[in-house]
């Protein structure tokens, strides 16, 4: 058996407060407030991402909101040029090709943080920047409400 293999069978021997322990020593924040069987699972797929690789953050992002079915995001591709208007001024982000968010003279890590030097607030920079659709039209997710209230 592999290191990876016995460290997860060895979860099966843990009681929930070990489980706990196990969890903030190997990821580094409190453990989820989960049962001891869930605790288990996600410990297991912890030690094997970190082993064998995980999912890039992107595509952990993807999948959450697919399973949520309520938006999804298109993503800043190179070459992209963003406009907002916004409290009378309009503001224009580039992407460039190198994948560094540009706006005001500057460079930016995140659209996010460019959302909120614009308006003072926390948004999301993707919905600010329209980038966040309805994982399903508002006509077509009206329809669908119709025809089940009808059945």
């Amino acid at each position: 058996m592999s290191a990876v293999a016995d460290a997860v069978a060895s979860l099966d021997t843990l009681a929930l407060g070990d489980l706990r322990v196990r969890w903030v020593r190997l990821v580094g924040t409190p453990a989820p407030k989960v049962g001891t069987g869930m605790l288990r699972l996600a410990l297991a797929w912890e030690l094997q991402a970190r082993a064998y690789g995980g999912l890039p953050r992107g595509v952990t992002q993807a999948l959450d909101q697919l399973g949520r079915g309520q938006t999804r995001t298109e993503p800043a591709r190179a070459g992209t040029r963003l406009v907002r208007a916004w409290a009378g001024t309009v503001h224009v982000v580039t992407v460039g090709e190198d994948q560094v968010i540009r706006w005001d003279g500057r460079e930016w890590r995140s659209l996010s943080e460019v959302a909120r030097a614009i308006t003072g607030t926390r948004w999301s920079g993707p919905a600010f920047f329209g980038l966040k659709k309805p994982a399903v039209p508002k006509r077509a997710a009206a329809k669908r409400a119709v025809a089940g209230a009808a059945a």
